[in-house]
């Protein structure tokens, strides 16, 4: 039984290695008049619409399990708190996602996709900000490789000041938000029932909610409705919608049979099938410091999972 759990976490790991590369590809496959706002307005409705079967499945349940948390008897600090951190991180991963597809769009496919592998990096410091975990001094080794790539990144392969790209600094708060508030639903989870597919589902019905009103408070509902009737655009917003939606859910099944470590390890080298795709279908040329700065990258993520797995396991 093992065996097959596990063989089902890495399925689901190398599905999310796919849908990671992937995406920017879509997202900057959009029509080039179409503002990063809308496109992310749009594909949160479609996330939201593609996440309805998989909640009403789990509702129609009649196990308290699949049913989560509304089958669930909370208290009101309890209940009062988990609302707070619905709305809170709804917003926070709404805000992410229009900063997804405006970095991706400005600061180019590839680049932002290494930006985004900066993930650890963040993580690292808010656990030891937050949650006083101290770090070993190899996990520090890596973490400064890792931040001397990026700057390399930052600064597109010369090392200077006046090369440093803002859109490349607007990508790497992704991952930044997505600490944050990954880190603020790890506690929910802890402490309520809830459900991978009923997390999702309220993420994006707030993320939606949040950003169609700062749509039609910075854009009027003029832009709504025009891209309400784009066939192209909301093409692409749907398959975006859709494959964000799937590399979500696939990810909460792949760490529910492997470790996150693990499954962290698989989906690492998304970003070179970026560069492939990002050439083949957008035209958009790879230089080699962006293939250096991945391999750094990649390197030291790799050598921060060790480094983590060493420590909490001396013996080994």
């Amino acid at each position: 039984m093992r065996s097959q759990n596990a063989w089902t976490g890495t399925g689901f790991a190398l599905a999310c290695l796919v849908l990671l590369g992937v995406m920017p590809i879509i997202s900057n496959s959009r029509p080039a008049a179409s503002s990063a706002l809308t496109f992310a307005v749009f594909l949160s409705l479609w996330q939201l619409l593609f996440s309805l079967p998989l909640l009403l499945a789990g509702l129609a349940a009649k196990t308290p399990r699949h049913r989560g948390i509304f089958a669930a008897h909370l208290g009101w600090d309890v209940k009062r708190r988990t609302i707070a951190v619905i709305l809170g991180t709804g917003m926070i991963f709404g805000l992410s996602t229009f900063t997804y597809v405006f970095a991706v769009e400005k600061a180019g496919a590839v680049s932002a996709a290494i930006a985004m592998q900066s993930y650890p990096l963040f993580a690292i410091l808010l656990e030891t900000l937050f949650l006083k975990r101290r770090k070993s001094a190899l996990e520090l080794l890596f973490t400064l490789t890792l931040m001397i790539s990026l700057t390399y990144l930052a600064t597109g392969g010369t090392w200077s000041v006046k090369g440093l790209s803002g859109w490349l600094l607007l990508a790497l708060s992704i991952p930044f938000m997505w600490s944050v508030a990954h880190i603020i639903v790890r506690e929910v989870m802890g402490r309520t029932p809830i459900t991978p597919a009923q997390i999702t589902f309220f993420r994006v019905l707030i993320s939606a909610l949040f950003l169609g009103a700062v749509l039609l408070i910075a854009e009027g509902p003029g832009a709504f409705a025009a891209a309400l009737q784009d066939r192209h655009f909301q093409s692409a917003a749907l398959v975006m919608g859709l494959v964000y939606y799937l590399e979500l859910i696939f990810w909460f099944y792949a760490i529910r049979s492997i470790d996150v470590s693990l499954a962290s390890s698989i989906t690492i080298p998304w970003p070179a099938l970026t560069m492939v795709l990002a050439v083949i279908f957008l035209g958009e040329p790879v230089a080699t410091y962006q293939i250096v700065t991945f391999v750094l990258v990649a390197a030291s993520i790799y050598g921060l999972m060790f480094a983590a797995t060493r420590k909490a396991n001396p013996a080994s």
